[in-house]
């Protein structure tokens, strides 16, 4: 089997998604592969954005007019260089995160997709089905499920 030559990573701008995203920069770091880091969202009106802006202050919004998206990815990239990665792309896509992930995958014709374990545990994840669950089913590539979650 050949080794990996496209790895894709989602991001959320969580802590556990960033977990993840480490762990796949390193694996990109040592086969050489092209790091993808993806982001899914959903538009937010003008409304909510300043809405959450004030609950959340500075952290909200660090860079003027970037999108909660944009700050994952940006983090994301910041991370992925840390641990390695040389060649990094960026993408933000509209739609839930199941659905972004298997599009991203298929577009980007990934050999290997990284996901955290958050969800997978609890109840929520038991019952709707979780993000690593349902991509594990539709992926169109191997799929590594990195445990991100310390137990949680």
């Amino acid at each position: 089997m050949a080794s990996y030559r496209t790895i894709l990573v989602g991001t959320d701008g969580s802590d556990s998604s960033f977990r993840a995203v480490e762990q796949a920069a390193r694996l990109a770091a040592d086969t050489g592969a092209t790091l993808v880091l993806a982001s899914a969202y959903h538009p937010m009106s003008e409304r909510k954005r300043l809405s959450a802006a004030d609950q959340l202050g500075d952290l909200a919004y660090k860079v003027q007019g970037a999108t909660p998206a944009e700050d994952a990815l940006r983090a994301a990239r910041e991370r992925a260089i840390a641990a390695g990665a040389k060649d990094i792309q960026e993408i933000a896509v509209e739609g839930d995160a199941v659905d972004v992930l298997v599009k991203v995958a298929k577009d980007r014709r990934a050999d290997l997709m990284v996901v955290g374990n958050r969800g997978l545990n609890s109840l929520a994840g038991r019952i709707l089905g979780s993000v690593p669950a349902n991509l594990s089913h539709r992926s169109p590539c191997d799929i590594l499920i990195v445990h991100t979650t310390d137990g949680k």
